[in-house]
């Protein structure tokens, strides 16, 4: 029973926003809080304090100030963060720190005026809110639209929002029929990894004939360099809890989980706050809705397993198992928890169910292509000048991304000095690279699979041109090998192998035999592995092979790394224009592979050079070259 209905949740929580003059939203979503969030909110509460402001943290209290201080999950600039909004004045300060707090509060709480130098600058001149800055403009906001936005803990605004209606219209106006006909006319496919079709994995369950059945959120988001489903963990609970929901209502499942991996502090601590306040409330529980239906969930926390991503083996964790996969069918739509149907959805596309109902079908169809509906999630990582989390439609180029939203390709160093793109790592190890000739190409689930890559939960890591991609490839078989559940003999084995590979080529031990080998055994292992882990982990091998062969070619037959970052196969020389013959670098050569006359160049015998750069570091006249 609810204690009170939605309207009147929204009308009071309306009533109490605007007795308030403005609100202060200090981001706290993970980038944020680590740049020094929370200190910046104990800073305002002291200053205010200190000036004699009158203000509140919450609108439940009785004596309402004129100034609300107020948190939000993440508004996805995170290159820029900590970020501070003032509301309704719609300003947007960059890089606040504890110091900027008082000036702050004198001049934009008290005066009314705007600190410029903490606003974000474009080329024309600074802008005052995320409206103005490129940023954002380029994006397409709708599942992180409140994100960022609205207290991720306070449930009446998430309902002032719009909240839990279409939970309700669910279990109230729809049978379990029409709601997955509306999304099946979607089009929403699965956020987490290949893209199945969510309204026919929910039909699937449906039909099936059970006395319970499970909705589980898998939010084991495993992926390096992936933070789009721990941000609307942390920033929209609710939205994840009503979709799962929905969800339930959909299949005829009364229970859910939400498995969420236990590196994810922030967003267990949300989503456990926001299931109380859901229950005290009465939307989650017995009879929710005064609909006769009940519905409940539970939390469950993963170690930190990259295989339980994969369905099965997620739900084998679950059930306090060993988290491995196990072969299908059966599905899990068919037998999946404790043996009963269940529905496993990633967090983003369950986060993405309440807007479709709100929308409606043909709403939400409209935006993206014709086989990839609606937008996605990217976390935006790597060489780029603006990191962070961003929303675009399907359909939308790596130009538009890289350039329009990201700023461009930096160096190492971060510096924006129009550095030429080399390459991004799409999918994560799961996933492949996508090189320049590809800009242009519209992404989408049809596109990436043709050229060898995927979707996958969204991480985009941008790569220059003093990038190895060979090294690449490395990173990505390790995090592969040291995932692997070890199941599969061809999976435990040949990710090792492959590791050994790749280290043979970065070390300089690879002969004529090594790739076709490597290629070889990446074709054996994806052909032989039993769950997604493996049958994928060669992607980013294969993908580099294909677009980088020339660099792997320099690597193994010239013993050369064409970026300079592969320290065994670096070559040191010394310029004699350059040598004055101090003798230092022979002094310091641990293998005495340094020899000459003082007063004369001398020179290194590359024979016994070990790579050590001792002489590098030690020249005090530039005359060491490494090639």
């Amino acid at each position: 029973m609810l204690n009170l209905t939605l309207e009147e949740r929204k009308a009071q929580f309306e009533k109490d926003l605007g007795m308030f003059n403005d609100r202060v939203i200090i981001c706290k979503g993970t980038g944020c809080v680590a740049n020094g969030a929370n200190d910046i909110y104990h800073k305002f509460y002291e200053v205010m304090q200190e000036l004699g402001l009158s203000f509140s943290v919450t609108m439940k209290e009785e004596e309402k100030g004129e100034h609300l201080l107020s948190s939000s999950g993440c508004q996805g600039f995170c290159q820029m963060s900590p970020l501070v909004t003032i509301e309704p004045q719609h300003l947007l300060y960059i890089k606040v720190k504890p110091e900027d707090v008082h000036e702050i509060v004198e001049r934009t709480l008290r005066h009314g005026e705007v600190v410029e130098r903490l606003l974000y600058h474009n080329p024309d001149g600074p802008a005052h809110s995320a409206e103005e800055i490129p940023y954002y403009i380029h994006q397409h906001r709708r599942s992180l639209d409140l994100c960022g936005r609205i207290d991720p803990l306070d449930l009446d605004e998430y309902i002032a929002n719009g909240g839990y209606a279409q939970a309700r219209r669910a279990f109230c106006e729809l049978t379990a029929d029409e709601v997955c006909q509306i999304i099946e006319k979607s089009g929403l496919r699965g956020r987490g990894g290949g893209g199945f079709p969510t309204g026919r994995k929910w039909r699937l369950a449906a039909v099936q004939q059970s006395d319970i059945k499970y909705v589980i959120c898998n939010g084991d988001e495993g992926d390096p360099g992936a933070f789009m489903d721990s941000c609307v963990m942390e920033g929209t609970p609710h939205s994840v809890l009503e979709g799962m929901m929905i969800a339930g209502r959909a299949i005829g499942a009364s229970y859910g989980y939400i498995y969420v991996r236990t590196e994810y502090p922030l967003a267990v601590a949300r989503l456990g706050k926001a299931i109380e306040a859901a229950r005290e409330a009465g939307i989650l529980g017995k009879n929710i809705f005064d609909s006769g239906y009940d519905f409940d969930l539970e939390i469950m926390e993963g170690a930190g397993a990259f295989v339980c991503g994969e369905e099965t083996a997620l739900i084998h964790s679950v059930e306090g198992k060993r988290g491995m996969p196990m072969p299908k069918p059966p599905y899990p739509a068919q037998s999946g928890l404790f043996g009963k149907p269940t529905v496993i959805n990633n967090v983003e596309t369950l986060a993405t169910v309440p807007l479709i109902l709100r929308l409606g079908a043909e709403e939400y169809a409209s935006v993206g292509t014709e086989g990839s509906k609606g937008t996605k999630t990217f976390s935006l990582t790597g060489h780029v000048a603006h990191t962070g989390l961003i929303e675009v439609p399907f359909g939308t180029t790596l130009r538009q991304i890289i350039q329009d939203i990201g700023g461009g390709v930096t160096t190492d160093e971060g510096e924006n000095v129009g550095v030429d793109f080399k390459a991004v790592q799409i999918g994560g190890p799961s996933g492949g690279c996508l090189t320049p000739d590809m800009l242009d190409m519209p992404l989408d689930y049809e596109n990436l699979k043709s050229v060898g890559a995927m979707v996958g939960s969204g991480g985009l890591v941008v790569m220059n041109q003093q990038t190895c991609m060979v090294q690449i490839a490395r990173f990505f078989m390790q995090f592969t090998q040291n995932e692997s559940c070890g199941k599969c003999v061809v999976c435990r084995e040949g990710t090792r192998q492959m590791l050994a590979l790749l280290d043979d080529i970065i070390e300089g031990r690879a002969d004529e035999t090594t790739l076709p080998l490597l290629e070889e055994l990446a074709h054996t292992v994806s052909a032989g592995s039993l769950c997604g882990l493996g049958k994928t982990a060669p992607n980013p091998v294969l993908s580099t092979l294909k677009y980088f062969r020339d660099e792997y070619n320099a690597h193994v037959f010239e013993k050369r790394c064409p970026t300079g970052n592969c320290p065994s196969l670096r070559r040191y020389s010394i310029d004699p224009t350059k040598c004055v013959g101090c003798s230092i670098c022979s002094r310091v050569c641990p293998v005495n592979a340094i020899s000459g006359k003082k007063g004369q160049p001398f020179v290194i015998d590359q024979s016994l050079c070990v790579k050590c750069s001792t002489c590098l570091s030690d020249c005090k006249f530039g005359a060491i070259v490494v090639e």
